[in-house]
């Protein structure tokens, strides 16, 4: 099955994770294995340099969901992203359920306290804590 996604330009879609946080690897294997996602799931530092410079800085704070060499959506937007590529329809409607105003504030929310706190949560170490922002 090829796992990437496409848009109408050819642009691949792949979400960006943290490769070196335990608590990452095993949250995107969890819904890879779960949902089935039709995207492409690559950790960031597998990724070229020229693609993920620019976005260092987020890239250590969360989740980013690139379509071709833009970034198009960030944590808790990047994962309803993966979910409505799912090839399960029920993970897709929460993907789609999850950019819903109200539901997106809260899911935001909830993103930030558990990327803040992944080096506390199953799977997490040390190097899962996520540096604070330079601003």
């Amino acid at each position: 099955m090829d796992n990437s996604v496409t848009d109408d330009a050819g642009r691949r879609t792949v979400l960006a994770f943290d490769g070196d946080c335990g608590f990452c690897q095993t949250a995107v294997r969890q819904i890879r294995r779960r949902a089935r996602p039709r995207m492409e799931t690559v950790a960031w530092q597998a990724l070229p340099p020229e693609l993920t410079g620019p976005h260092l800085e987020r890239l250590d704070q969360e989740v980013l969901l690139f379509d071709g060499d833009r970034v198009r959506d960030g944590g808790a937007l990047a994962l309803a992203g993966l979910l409505a590529s799912s090839t399960a329809r029920r993970y897709r409607g929460l993907g789609r359920l999850l950019r819903l105003p109200l539901i997106r504030t809260a899911a935001n929310l909830v993103y930030r306290g558990v990327a803040r706190n992944r080096q506390r949560l199953p799977g997490g170490t040390a190097a899962c804590a996520v540096p604070r922002p330079l601003h």
